[in-house]
């Protein structure tokens, strides 16, 4: 019996020592944000595997430019480039085409020779597919991909990517033969101060003596094709071959000189694509045959078209031939 009412005792005991014991905590959860810390710092981490940033495991720079290019990039590029449209859409229906004012001669004197042609127009094709196929890349998904599905589209991107990557080097190569070819036309000269006072007189139309290349001309030669021109050109090499050991930070930012430059270019040269097909009567027949006819020559570049009559009134200067038949 003193047993029986000792064993109660106890358990009463134990029951009121649980009682007032404080709730049982849950195991402390494991916490890993130190870890995650140490890893996202960028420093190097101890691995086997050796190559440039091998021992990086997060690269938070990545998600930065990420964000970038399919945010403010993509959103202000393309608001510049509908505006850059428009304004030559506006510009085309206030002004039209810049119209010669005296008939045409009939006579023709040439102007770009076989081989300056060629390299402009390797130039300005592989130009085109270059600004067809980054704008896919850039613009696709957004514009395109609701409307071909994924399918048609991946194909389409693919494509677009291989022919960027292809196309880009001959694109260089006509930038550089093109530099050595037009570079003594694009000096400056003083006459260039009155194109830049009347702006060439497009607003006016008004009538500005100039040289070969107008200020204009020269404007888009140097900070269009040499500056822009071989920063994309440049930006793209560091993308078109990471087998130089470039880290990603440095592509990274390739690519984002790489695209603003280029969104630049294509918006510059949408004005001189204007300029040379709709935007001047003749302007296009110098690049497609070669010559220009003498009123033309007189109106838009009267310095350069006195110089090429001085030359063929020497003693012993050969007419120019080849020059196609002049159109009534």
């Amino acid at each position: 019996m003193k047993r029986i009412l000792f064993l109660l005792a106890l358990c009463a005991s134990l029951c009121v020592t649980a009682a007032d014991a404080p709730p049982a905590q849950a195991p402390a959860a494991h916490n890993n944000v130190k870890l995650w810390q140490d890893a996202r710092v960028g420093q190097p981490q101890f691995t086997t595997v050796r190559g440039v940033e091998t021992g990086v495991l997060i690269q938070s720079n990545g998600e930065t430019w990420r964000e970038l290019r399919n945010g403010p990039m993509t959103l202000y590029g393309g608001i510049l480039f509908c505006v850059v449209l428009g304004a030559i859409a506006v510009f085309y229906k206030l002004r039209g085409a810049i119209k010669l004012k005296a008939p045409m001669t009939g006579r023709l004197i040439p102007r770009f020779s076989y081989f300056e042609r060629t390299v402009h127009w390797s130039m300005a094709g592989s130009f085109v597919i270059l600004a067809l196929s980054g704008l896919n890349m850039l613009f696709g998904k957004h514009l395109l991909l609701p409307l071909f599905g994924h399918s048609l589209f991946s194909w389409l991107a693919a494509l677009c990517k291989n022919l960027h990557n292809f196309v880009g080097p001959l694109f260089l190569c006509s930038i550089v033969v093109a530099f050595f070819l037009f570079v003594k036309d694009n000096i400056w000269r003083a006459s260039d101060w009155q194109w830049i006072r009347t702006a060439g007189g497009l607003i006016s139309g008004g009538h500005v003596p100039s040289w070969r290349f107008n200020f204009g001309e020269k404007a888009w030669f140097w900070f269009g094709l040499v500056l822009i021109g071989l920063t994309i050109s440049i930006s793209g090499f560091v993308l078109d071959f990471p087998n130089f050991e470039q880290g990603r930070n440095i592509m990274q930012t390739a690519n984002i000189v790489h695209v603003v430059f280029a969104l630049m270019f294509i918006c510059m040269s949408l004005g001189h694509i204007y300029i040379g097909t709709i935007g001047m009567e003749g302007a296009l027949d110098a690049m497609r045959t070669g010559y220009v006819d003498e009123t033309w020559a007189r109106e838009h570049h009267e310095l350069w078209f006195e110089e090429q009559q001085h030359k063929m009134s020497q003693p012993g200067a050969v007419p120019a031939s080849g020059a196609p038949a002049a159109q009534s």
